[in-house]
């Protein structure tokens, strides 16, 4: 089970800043245990290798249903405070993670999204939005799950308009997760709120290798 959270805090976080940190959300034997399953193969659906996309340098996997623990417990007990936010910034999402992927699975967006990230020296990931179809959940997390590299920093770039884009590093440490927005959020402004366009990204790794978890809430198509 996660860590007791705040929503209150982690939605006046995103609010403010436009993310939010959950420390020790994934204790060390899980983020070890997780690193282990890149190599089994049988829990994958597929496999992308960044540069032959131009995506960026480095690979992930996504991951095939039945989920592995501890993801499978962290997208549906997660969900219901996300939502919550969500909901708050406008949106319409049902209060459990199963009504929502009933909802996504009706649309043909049936192929499950959580994904193991690999990075080795010189590898990074261009700033990019994870969509995969017309529903989207408007918020999700990067759990790091190992130390011990440099470099690979979290960024977090966001562009307002008639303004010059805004970057930002977040800091993370081995199991710790980044909250963030999957596309946009809102912001409060002089004259009533709008939108920001928000994409994400990972910095070169210098030394080391860097493994992260990605947990997206909707299903692709």
């Amino acid at each position: 089970m996660p860590p007791r959270i705040d929503w209150g805090e982690v939605g006046a976080a995103l609010d403010q800043r436009g993310y939010a940190t959950i420390p020790s959300l994934v204790d060390p034997v899980a983020c070890r245990d997780l690193v282990a399953l890149y190599d089994d193969e049988a829990r994958f659906r597929s496999r992308v290798v960044m540069q032959r996309h131009r995506f960026g340098q480095g690979e992930y996997k996504y991951l095939r249903y039945p989920l592995p623990e501890p993801v499978a417990g962290l997208r549906e007990a997660l969900y219901p405070g996300l939502a919550g936010i969500a909901n708050r910034w406008g949106g319409n999402f049902p209060p459990t993670h199963d009504a929502y992927l009933a909802a996504c699975h009706e649309a043909g967006q049936v192929r499950p999204t959580p994904l193991l990230l690999k990075y080795g020296l010189g590898d990074y990931n261009c700033l990019h939005q994870d969509l995969y179809g017309d529903l989207v959940f408007p918020l999700q997390l990067t759990v790091l799950l190992t130390d011990g590299f440099t470099g690979g920093e979290f960024l977090l770039v966001e562009q307002r308009p008639r303004s010059q884009s805004m970057g930002q590093v977040v800091p993370l440490v081995q199991g710790e997760a980044v909250i963030f927005p999957v596309h946009h959020r809102p912001v409060a402004g002089t004259r009533g709120t709008y939108r920001v366009t928000m994409r994400h990204g990972v910095s070169r790794v210098h030394s080391g290798e860097r493994f992260t978890l990605g947990i997206i809430f909707h299903d692709a198509a």
